[in-house]
């Protein structure tokens, strides 16, 4: 086996996915997630690989810091703010997530308040230190953090923003102890205390969770070339993730878009709703032209303002669990049977899920399930719908689609809160579906939201992989500046401080690896009317076309604009990007129009209330021109495509399976 191979992988509840490229080509591997330790389920899927010792390149994206947020199995940490200032984590914001609920909100936080220490020091919002913070109390913090045990600090400071003079001093005293600390204002040095805070704890509770998976994951690699994915569309080495895990939350998923967003460009749509599936939840986005990202997001019950991809996502994956409720409405998800047990049809579990669902209806073949290299258990799955179907005194044909019909309907919400909710039509977009499961749903959510055109991408069960390997490194930075564009001085101003932004963008991003030449930076405004509490991000443009692009977006977003009013800059914004190499996908030229080289056989199907006969295609002898009507199914080693009645396929030159209603039957 030659160097320089290159590795995605990505870890998610149900499964690990891998996509290699080595001399051109691209191989892949799906093997069961090991959720109490992922990094078993990656050393077994490279120990090929490793055995040889080639020049490895892995980039991965994992759900570890996700999980451990979610299911709070994080360590103690400790929370140092300004004396009078405590409790801004249990005060947070005036928000509800039920406005006109009348039970008030239990929120349970990161830390006990006996844990929030406050210091006497005191920085103005001009930056100004008016109290110095002493060595004594610095002294007196570290004793008292030791004896509450914590393994990790944040550190928020009043507008320690403007001036990071006092935390600076905190944070080496603990450095020097061997503590991990997380510095509000290296992590997010923008104005709003709270979110400030919050992100500042959050990081501090992932930090000794991340280092410790990082460690042991780089030890047993021992010298592989590892890189890992962000929430923010780029990759960042091990050593800065163990710094700023929480840059890492949503590190799987986004992969998936940075591959639909790559592929998107070479196939010629620019229009995109991402759908991606797995086995324990469904992620959608839109990308309009660009990959859409967020400064305003939750994970959990936690606002996280940091630049991600703005990605929603719903409990409904392959392994959602159906349940009748307390008043016997059929329910699907967020529970999920995971790896382990998994779905009935796996072995072990004995809830029905929704991949008991599609098999019971015939839209997975249990003797291609990922190509044949996993047994299943087709009456175990028959087994769990029947009883279901039982109590709610329906057939088991009724009951596994009302399953699907449950689920589709949880994914379809879950497009329309990032799109038809925004005011975007999503009849003028193209479904871009992928992950495990996706193929098996995509063509009738599609049918649900007008979306009158499906794709499904050659490797969809590994597609977040892919996009691992297309990914560049990306490092944000940000800095608050409240001014209003009316200033004389406001173009000098902006030319010093984004030039104090490139100056450190490219001082790290060296010490990444990468020069001048394979660097990129973009600038960015956070804009609003003067007077208001929260802002529209437009790139920077010299000639003032910002303001222009400004007021655009306001209009689409709230109906209405002020060409005429004041504006203010809240936060200016720099994203740099070390370029790297990418996979080339490669195109074919087209076959013949019939895909019969690829038949394997027959299968009965159940849909929409009737018994038909489905053709069954392996998709790897499939060719560009082939044409499929429904219904059928295309079978894959790590995913299904489920071909209605009532849509046709064709593959495109890029081995994608292009879907579309037949025109007697378009809306």
């Amino acid at each position: 086996m030659k160097k320089n191979i290159r590795i995605g992988i990505d870890t998610g509840g149900t499964f690990t996915d891998f996509i290699l490229f080595a001399n051109g080509t691209l191989h892949i591997k799906k093997i069961p997630s090991t959720p109490k330790d992922p990094s078993k389920a990656i050393l077994q899927g490279l120990s090929s690989y490793l055995k040889d010792r080639p020049s490895l390149q892995i980039v991965h994206g994992t759900t570890v810091a996700t999980n451990s947020l979610l299911q709070r199995t994080g360590k103690p940490i400790a929370l140092l703010t300004t004396k009078g200032f405590e409790d801004v984590l249990f005060i947070g914001r005036q928000t509800r997530n039920q406005l006109y609920s009348l039970k008030g909100e239990t929120k349970v936080p990161l830390l006990p308040s006996s844990h929030c220490i406050g210091l006497s020091e005191r920085t103005s919002a001009s930056g100004q230190v008016i109290k110095k913070i002493s060595c004594e109390q610095i002294r007196k913090a570290v004793n008292t953090v030791k004896k509450c045990r914590a393994k990790a600090v944040a550190i928020s400071f009043i507008n320690s923003y403007a001036n990071t003079e006092n935390e600076r001093a905190v944070h080496r005293a603990f450095e020097n102890q061997g503590i991990h600390v997380s510095r509000s204002s290296q992590i997010l040095p923008e104005y709003r205390e709270f979110e400030r805070t919050v992100v500042a704890t959050v990081n501090a509770y992932l930090m000794p969770v991340i280092s410790q998976y990082l460690d042991n994951l780089e030890r047993k690699l021992n010298k592989v070339s590892l890189r890992i994915m962000q929430s923010n569309e780029g990759h960042i080495s091990p050593e800065t993730a163990k710094k700023e895990p929480i840059r890492t939350a949503l590190s799987g998923p986004a992969g998936g878009v940075v591959a639909a967003y790559d592929l998107g460009k070479r196939t010629g749509y620019h229009q995109i709703v991402t759908f991606d599936m797995g086995g324990t939840s469904s992620d959608v986005s839109l990308i309009d032209g660009q990959i859409q990202r967020t400064h305003e997001n939750k994970i959990g019950e936690f606002p996280i303002r940091l630049p991600i991809i703005d990605i929603n996502t719903v409990g409904a994956g392959g392994g959602s669990i159906a349940y009748l409720d307390k008043g016997g409405s059929l329910r699907v998800g967020p529970q999920s049977a995971g790896a382990d047990p998994g779905p009935a049809c796996y072995g072990k579990g004995s809830h029905p899920t929704v991949t008991d669902a599609n098999l019971v209806l015939g839209r997975l073949s249990a003797e291609h399930f990922l190509g044949g290299q996993m047994d299943i258990y087709p009456e175990r799955s028959q087994e769990a719908v029947k009883k279901m179907g039982q109590r709610m005194h329906k057939s088991i044909w009724e009951t596994a689609a009302g399953i699907i019909k449950v689920a589709n309907a949880n994914m379809s919400k879950a497009i329309r809160v990032i799109s038809i909710e925004r005011g975007i039509d999503v009849r003028q977009f193209v479904l871009f579906s992928f992950g495990g499961a996706g193929g098996m749903h995509a063509a009738e959510i599609a049918s649900m939201l007008q979306i009158p055109t499906v794709l499904v991408p050659k490797n969809a069960g590994v597609f977040s992989s892919l996009g691992l390997l297309q990914a560049d490194s990306i490092k944000d930075y940000s800095m608050t500046l409240l001014r209003t564009t009316d200033s004389s001085s406001i173009d000098s101003v902006l030319d010093q401080k984004f030039g104090e932004l490139e100056n450190k963008a490219q001082s790290e991003m060296n010490n990444e690896g990468f020069s001048l030449e394979n660097m990129a930076l973009e600038k960015y405004l956070d804009l609003r009317y003067y007077g208001q509490s929260f802002e529209i991000t437009v790139p920077y443009r010299k000639n003032s076309d910002h303001l222009n692009e400004f007021h655009k977006i306001h209009e689409r977003i709230y109906s209405y604009s002020h060409p005429d009013r004041l504006v203010e800059i809240v936060n200016i914004r720099l994203k740099a990007m070390g370029i790297t190499q990418k996979v080339q996908l490669k195109k074919i030229s087209k076959a013949g129009s019939s895909p019969d080289k690829a038949r394997l056989t027959k299968q009965n199907i159940y849909y929409k209330g009737k018994q038909e006969q489905a053709v069954i295609y392996d998709r790897s002898f499939l060719k560009p021109g082939n044409r499929i009507f429904g219904p059928a199914l295309v079978v894959d080693t790590e995913s299904t495509t489920f071909i209605p009645s009532d849509f046709r396929s064709e593959i495109d030159p890029y081995l994608n399976i292009v879907l579309s209603g037949k025109e007697e039957t378009r809306v």
